[in-house]
């Protein structure tokens, strides 16, 4: 069955999924590119964002692989896409990752202001969804077909889906920094209540990587 996943997202020991004062020049907010040592020298993330040779393998890059297996859509947050707030001021925008993104795949981009359809080289088309996560999720789902549909982020983004019940499962890496402030994952989310286990939990040398599920899914 087709599920809908969080994979890959990763957070600091005080709980914060990016720094406080996402910019253009800070994608992450600031501190927040501390958070992705452990994805970044993998195979999968030179393969995916780079399309280059090489990279590290074990386990982070399990994990990160994982994360792209069996997707046939996924969801972002606006700031997952850009720096751009309010009205669109033009077009000129493409996303963060270039004429190339790593999706290869439809993706649904939350937002207030709609934007025609933006199709890139790969086969990513991002659709800019103004309804809400749900209708969100339904566009991406029908997408999807018998895939998953991923999760991308941001925290809030992720945060919204948690709390309307919408998540199978939750890839979480922790890393060993402290942000001190940013954007916290777990703010009003209650996964306890909501019936999420961990179902695996295994360290590497930069993060420690944590599968929730939840037990009716």
């Amino acid at each position: 069955m087709a599920r809908v996943r969080v994979a890959s997202f990763t957070i600091s020991l005080d709980g914060y999924g990016a720094g406080p004062n996402q910019d253009i020049d800070h994608p992450l907010g600031v501190g927040g590119e501390d958070l992705a040592q452990w994805l970044s020298p993998t195979r999968t993330f030179q393969r995916t964002l780079f399309r280059k040779e090489g990279g590290t393998a074990g386990v982070d890059d399990d994990f990160a692989a994982r994360g792209f297996e069996n997707i046939g859509a996924w969801i972002l947050g606006r700031n997952m896409f850009g720096p751009v707030r309010g009205p669109w001021p033009d077009m000129t925008w493409r996303g963060w990752w270039g004429d190339e993104p790593p999706y290869h795949v439809p993706v649904f981009v939350l937002t207030h202001h709609a934007r025609p359809p933006l199709e890139m080289t790969g086969g990513t088309t991002f659709h800019f969804v103004t309804g809400g996560i749900h209708e969100a999720l339904d566009r991406a789902r029908a997408a999807a077909g018998e895939l998953d549909v991923r999760i991308g982020g941001g925290a809030n983004t992720i945060q919204q889906y948690l709390r309307a019940g919408l998540v199978d499962e939750l890839h979480l890496a922790i890393a060993p920094v402290l942000l001190g402030g940013g954007e916290g994952l777990f703010e009003r989310v209650d996964m306890r209540a909501s019936g999420f286990e961990c179902v695996q939990f295994t360290a590497s040398e930069k993060a420690t990587h944590v599968v929730l599920q939840r037990r009716d899914a």
